[in-house]
């Protein structure tokens, strides 16, 4: 999963970053509201983490403009403001979760996890096709009940299918959500993974459609 992490404090963002990375998600940085509205108007993310205190632009003001756009990203508020007023604008401009600082970073990862399989319209943190299953708490994939060992890679690659379920996805899309927008990588390395993965699962699990891209079907 590839997230867009808008934090101005270095220390904050580095933890952050840190957290999300060892918990298997792809992040990109803004450090300011102007360059946090240009990523998140240009680039595809899964789920953005917003401060709310931000140069040149506040982090309100780019959530109005996100949402005025149709942008239908989740979006999860973190912010040194804790009153509850603030709370409501921020859900009424359209944050879909609110985390005061300071906050445990397991509960942020929790939540987040919790908004992306929502937004792919799964409650479950389990996820399942067919004999597939993910567990995206503890970052393991399972076939017809077995254990499949996988790397990093490979998992969030798997991980994305899943959340997109049914719905071919191209290797430039892959690309941008395993490498980030700082290095999109190389197609081919997309259908190298893909190639192991068939080793793994087997050649049924991941289909590839010519032109197209790659999709996991529900009954896998």
């Amino acid at each position: 999963m590839r997230v867009l992490l808008v934090e101005d404090e270095v220390l904050i963002a580095d933890d952050i970053s840190a957290a999300l990375k060892d918990s298997g998600f792809m992040v990109d940085l803004a450090r300011d509201g102007e360059d946090a509205w240009f990523k998140g108007d240009t680039e595809p993310y899964d789920a953005i983490i917003l401060d709310l205190g931000l140069p040149r632009m506040d982090g309100l003001s780019v959530l109005k403009r996100w949402r005025a756009a149709g942008m239908i990203t989740p979006i999860l508020i973190l912010s040194a403001r804790g009153s509850w007023m603030e709370r409501v604008d921020g859900i009424e401009a359209g944050a879909d979760d609110y985390l005061p600082k300071p906050f445990e970073m397991a509960e942020l990862i929790v939540r987040l996890r919790a908004l992306i399989r929502r937004a792919a319209g799964m409650a479950q943190p389990v996820l399942q096709a067919g004999d597939l299953m993910v567990d995206t708490r503890r970052m393991t994939i399972a076939y017809a009940g077995q254990p499949v060992r996988v790397t990093p890679l490979e998992f969030r690659l798997v991980d994305y299918l899943v959340h997109n379920m049914n719905r071919t996805v191209s290797a430039g899309e892959l690309s941008e959500h395993l490498h980030g927008v700082e290095d999109t990588g190389d197609t081919n390395a997309i259908e190298a993974i893909v190639s192991r993965l068939r080793r793994k699962l087997g050649p049924g699990v991941i289909s590839t459609r010519r032109g197209f891209g790659y999709v996991i079907e529900a009954g896998a």
